[in-house]
């Protein structure tokens, strides 16, 4: 019985430390927006957008260091200057919007890169690419559950013309739907959400929050909903799950997360290969 009663106090006792305990709610606060973001994003075929502005929010966290502002405000600032530069670039030019998503994003990364090695900040390098979620506190919970909030009730409210206008731009535009308003918006949210996983997730591991789910639900799914509810607890899922296994494995928790949800990518790719084929063949 005490065997037992051990086991229980082990695998319970990362839910009772406090630096644990903000990690699993500050990852399941980003989860719920970027899942669904990711379902609007893969539909949409943005998945490269969500890695082009979470690379482009970079210069903005430098910025905002060198003027003593909140991460935050740069790092959303820095966002929305990629989505509309992008946009205004594709919308003047014959160049192809992946393309110009690359130069972008990339441009602004190493803009982003030069600024931080030449202003020598005290914040580390790696909690910006990779996120800090152990350390996170409790006023940052404050502040990316507000951000979570806004992007979700953004999301949750306009779900139905944001899939029309994912599905068929001309569509939306020939039935009266505020397309640059729905197209914007989204982008917002987007720059939004990513600057809420900044300090949880990072730069980099955020776009396999942006795309990781989505991706999954729409192999396993048929329907818009069910595809939305689906990634939501994908994401909710991978990251306590993710979290909890890192701490035993002394591993950092963030790519933790991510192999999970490569792992339920594979299984789900491998599942709707394998009935597909047997449907086939029937």
């Amino acid at each position: 019985m005490s065997g037992f009663l051990d086991f229980i106090d082990l695998a319970t006792f990362p839910f009772q430390i406090d630096f644990m305990q903000r990690a699993f709610i500050v990852t399941l606060m980003i989860a719920i927006p970027m899942a669904m973001l990711s379902c609007f994003l893969v539909l949409k075929g943005w998945s490269l957008m969500g890695d082009a502005v979470s690379h482009a929010v970079l210069p903005g966290v430098v910025i905002a260091y060198m003027l003593s502002i909140p991460f935050a405000i740069g790092a959303f600032v820095a966002g929305m200057i990629c989505a509309l530069a992008t946009g205004f670039l594709k919308e003047n030019s014959r160049i192809k919007e992946d393309t110009v998503l690359g130069i972008v994003f990339s441009g602004m990364f190493g803009l982003g890169l030069v600024l931080f090695v030449k202003v020598q900040s005290d914040v580390h390098l790696d909690h910006i690419l990779f996120g800090d979620m152990l350390g996170i506190l409790p006023s940052d919970l404050v502040e990316t559950g507000l951000i979570a909030l806004v992007a979700t009730l953004f999301l949750v409210i306009l779900r139905k013309d944001l899939l029309v206008h994912s599905f068929d731009e001309q569509h939306a535009r020939a039935i009266g739907l505020p397309v640059r308003l729905l197209h914007y918006g989204l982008l917002a949210v987007l720059s939004l959400a990513v600057v809420g996983a900044l300090k949880a997730v990072g730069i980099i591991l955020s776009v396999a929050m942006l795309v990781a789910p989505g991706a999954i639900a729409f192999l396993l799914t048929r329907r818009f909903t069910a595809m939305l509810l689906t990634a939501v607890a994908i994401a909710a899922g991978s990251s306590v799950l993710g979290i909890y296994v890192s701490f035993f494995l002394d591993s950092a928790p963030a790519p933790t997360i991510v192999l999970l949800m490569t792992a339920l990518f594979i299984f789900a790719f491998v599942k709707t290969t394998m009935t597909a084929r047997t449907a086939s063949s029937r």
